[in-house]
């Protein structure tokens, strides 16, 4: 399996068809990253585009190839940072218009909990979490793509989890309560 640095070098060199290579490895990575910071399954899919074709054609400002997907999740962060602030604005503009009281804000979806627990998790945690879980990688696999001893990214993992647990057990708890 190539690296994500041979892909990214290829694309400069004038073969932009092996950015499919980068989009497969690492888009269930980013829709569940978006999810979670987005709370919407088709938010999340518009921003994972727009991230994507950011990252494409943004390429040449990539300093260190084989650092790809943080570099992608900072531009998918920006796209959702983006994406909720243009929401907000047409939520204020409707609210002005409307004479009525303002409308509620949208809860996340249960479907969307773990991944919004996890968008909360520190980043070292949470890359961890996105590629084992959502880019299906192993333990090793991890360790060879973040550059971490394997024995760094077992531990990291367990606190991620411990982290997990606690975060969804209060949000049921708060739930029970409401």
């Amino acid at each position: 399996m190539e690296n994500d640095k041979y892909y990214v070098e290829r694309c400069l060199d004038g073969h932009p068809d092996d950015f499919r290579h980068l989009v497969r490895r690492y888009q269930p990575v980013l829709l569940a990253h978006l999810a979670g910071r987005l709370g919407n399954r088709d938010r999340a899919e518009e921003a994972a585009q727009e991230a994507l074709v950011r990252a494409y054609f943004g390429m040449d400002k990539l300093k260190k190839p084989e650092y790809f997907l943080a570099w992608l999740l900072g531009i998918a962060d920006l796209v959702a940072k983006e994406q909720r602030r243009k929401e907000s604005i047409r939520r204020q503009r409707e609210s002005a218009r409307a004479t009525a009281e303002e409308a509620p804000e949208p809860e996340l979806s249960q479907d969307f909990s773990l991944e919004a627990a996890v968008a909360t998790l520190p980043e070292v945690y949470r890359t961890v979490i996105l590629l084992r879980y959502y880019g299906g990688l192993s333990c090793s696999g991890i360790a060879g793509q973040l550059d971490m001893p394997l024995g760094t990214v077992t531990k990291t993992l367990s606190r991620a989890y411990a982290l997990l647990r606690d975060s969804l057990q209060r949000q049921t708890v708060s739930e029970v309560q409401q």
